[in-house]
This record gives C-alpha cells, structure tokens and sequence, in this order.
C-alpha cells in the first residue's frame, strides 16, 4: 500500500477493506494528515481499514470547515467507488477525529445526514478562540474574536441534534486541554448505553507519534537490547492507543 491523493484527500487502500476510516486531524497539523498521523493511520490500514485523511486549513467559521471536509471527503468516497479502487459497495463508515477533528466530526454529525458506524473522538477540545489562539485576547479587545458556532452552541447543537449512536472517547492522563469528560456527559443524555471512555497513559500529542525504527545487526548486542527496550517505552502509550482504538472497532479481530 502506498498513500494516494484522491479528490483532495490522502487514501490508503488495503486490497480488501472491511470498512472505511474518515480521519480529521488537529487544527496546526491537520493540513498533512498522512505524514503527521502516519503511524497510527497506516496501522488502521494494515488491519483492514481503507483509510480517507481529509487535510483542512483551520479557521474561526468552523461550520464551514465541517461542510467543507465532509463535501471534500464524499467526493473522494464517490470516485473511489466509481473507479472501483474500492469494489464492495456500502462498506461500513468511522470518524476518527483528534482534537479539533472531534469538533468537526461532531459537528457533521450533528448539522448534516451523514451515516457512521460509529466516531472515535480522540483528546477533545471546544475551548473559546480567546483560550485557543495566541495574542487573541489582544485582538479582541478592538474585535470581538469568536469560534462560528462558539463553544456554548457547539455544546448545544451536540446535545439536541448528534446523530451518531456509537462513540469512542479517549482521554489522555497528561492532557491538560482536553475536554473528554464534558463530551462524555453531553453524549450520555442522548446514547445512555453506546458511549465508551478510555483514560490512557499520554499527552494531547501522542497521537502524532511517529514509529521509530530499529535495525539490530547479525549479532544481537546490549546496545541493540537497549535500543529495542527505548523503542518499547517510546511507544508504549501509542500502542495502547492502537490497541484501544482496534479493540472497539472489532473486538473479536486478533491485533498484531
């Protein structure tokens, strides 16, 4: 498999996908997703997943970021069905959001008719623009500076019109600009049984972390066992995340 530019997004297509994978990432990352998020997505593609990395430049109107991604990504979907790069029809479809790509999943979900199988909402934040970009409070004291919808509608359009049933929150420890557990209330009204919270060892950039590879020689060497066990520790918190996310997506599928 190789990564493939499609329609304005970046795809990664196993030979016989068991369903398809629409990740957003986080707002200053998200413009290269396959090079940012590369392990854990080709990881998703390695198990089967056909993977659809919508790039997005972030702005304050992030309704029409949400219209925008979710046009560029069916687009996308369309052509590869009709160019049969993808073969079986109506395969089952994910979310998985980090960050601000939570908010924009939330907000497809909530604002459009979209069918999911189901979102991963990974290291959620819905803090105000002030709170979210640098030298803003500056700015607004001459302009009001502010997130289109704010976090408050955000928070409201969620609770009455969210639409997908099964959600997977992830929560990292050392994350102080999460706002999982609030998310995890609002979702709670609307699907008491179907939302799923996992704390993980980590910080709001674990996701982003990049495999690092090891080459022992022909004789294996104390320097090749510590370099094997810093790989383990490096990637410790980012195989739990793996293991987490496969896990939900199919808890009866082997994980390697």
């Amino acid at each position: 498999m190789e990564w493939q530019e499609n329609s304005g997004n970046w795809v990664l297509i196993p030979s016989q996908p068991k369903a398809v994978i629409h990740f957003l990432g986080g707002a200053f990352v998200a413009t290269a997703p396959h090079v940012t998020y590369r392990w854990l997505l080709e990881i998703l593609a390695n198990q089967g997943y056909a993977v659809i990395a919508t790039p997005f430049v972030n702005t304050l109107d992030h309704l029409a970021m949400a219209k925008n991604v979710l046009s560029s990504f069916e687009n996308c979907l369309n052509h590869l069905y009709a160019s049969r790069i993808l073969r079986k029809k109506s395969l089952p479809i994910y979310g998985i959001g980090h960050s601000m790509g939570c908010k924009l999943h939330l907000l497809i979900g909530s604002l459009f008719s979209i069918k999911r199988a189901g979102n991963i909402l990974i290291s959620f934040n819905n803090f105000a623009a002030r709170d979210a970009i640098p030298l803003v409070e500056q700015i607004s004291s001459v302009v009001k500076v502010e997130f289109t919808p704010s976090p408050k509608i955000t928070n409201s359009l969620i609770q009455k019109r969210y639409r997908i049933r099964r959600n997977l929150l992830i929560k990292f420890n050392d994350d102080n600009i999460d706002q999982t557990l609030r998310l995890s209330d609002i979702l709670r009204l609307r699907f008491p049984s179907m939302v799923t919270v996992h704390r993980l060892k980590g910080n709001h950039l674990t996701p982003l972390g990049q495999d690092l590879s090891w080459s022992v020689g022909q004789v294996y060497t104390p320097v090749d066992a510590i370099g094997q066990w810093l790989k383990q520790e490096v990637y410790r918190d980012l195989n739990q995340l793996k293991r987490e996310i496969l896990l939900w997506l199919n808890p009866l599928a082997p994980i390697s």
